[in-house]
């Protein structure tokens, strides 16, 4: 506002610019400047680019943790079945009792929509020509569209999925106990050889790896159960500790 022919103001009146930034101040409630340099701000739309690249920054992030929310209740049969999304609808119309993980695929489809709008903001910040970038409302409508969609689709993920999450405590217990990659941290304490040998014959019998180093005497029942209790294989921890 104010910069009128290229940033040089020309033709307005020497306070014009100040006064339309407190007008939106009051307005808005926000504290808003105006651009230090207006020649420069006519020409590079780079702010927008860095505001959209956030913006993509948050969406990927969001779209991650949906695609993980999808995998993890994944089931019950046939996936992981290690977390409950809450059914927000009939899943189908043909399969009885399926339930989809709609709220995540909506998080998704955003997601993608916020991705693509970068790319759009992008391009209409490369194609400014010299002093000038005529590009500026698809930029706006670029990221009004993504600020408006990504509010919404993080008010629908928390309200509509991720506070009603419940873990399947049991079957999570027995996928660790259960779980070949534990001896891992059996390593320091019985020998990389040990490790690898209890390591083959679970796999190859389907008898778990704590009955097995039990049963072979490598360890007593009280060290295993502090080596390979779960919270104590999340951080670095040696045999010494």
């Amino acid at each position: 506002m104010g910069a009128t022919a290229i940033g040089t103001g020309l033709n307005t009146h020497p306070d014009y610019a100040g006064l339309v930034c407190q007008h939106l101040r009051d307005l808005t409630g926000i504290d808003l400047i105006t651009a230090p340099d207006l020649v420069e701000a006519t020409q590079d739309t780079g702010v927008f680019v860095q505001v959209s690249g956030v913006l993509k920054r948050i969406a990927v992030k969001l779209s991650k943790i949906a695609n993980d929310l999808r995998l993890l209740s994944s089931g019950p049969r046939a996936g992981l079945n290690e977390i409950n999304l809450p059914a927000v609808q009939p899943g189908s119309s043909i399969m009885p009792g399926k339930v989809n993980p709609v709220i995540p695929e909506v998080v998704n489809q955003v997601a993608f929509e916020v991705i693509g709008n970068d790319v759009t903001v992008t391009l209409a910040a490369e194609a400014g020509q010299l002093q000038l970038n005529v590009m500026e409302p698809i930029i706006a409508f670029a990221l009004f569209n993504n600020l408006t969609h990504l509010r919404n689709a993080c008010r629908t993920f928390a309200t509509r999925c991720v506070h009603g999450i419940t873990a399947n405590r049991d079957h999570l217990r027995r996928t660790v106990e259960q779980s070949v990659g534990i001896v891992t941290a059996l390593n320091p304490y019985i020998g990389y050889e040990n490790s690898a040998a209890i390591a083959k014959e679970a796999l190859e019998t389907g008898r778990g790896v704590y009955e097995l180093v039990l049963e072979r005497g490598l360890l007593t029942q009280a060290e295993l159960d502090d080596i390979l209790k779960p919270e104590n294989m999340t951080r670095p921890r040696w045999k010494d500790s």
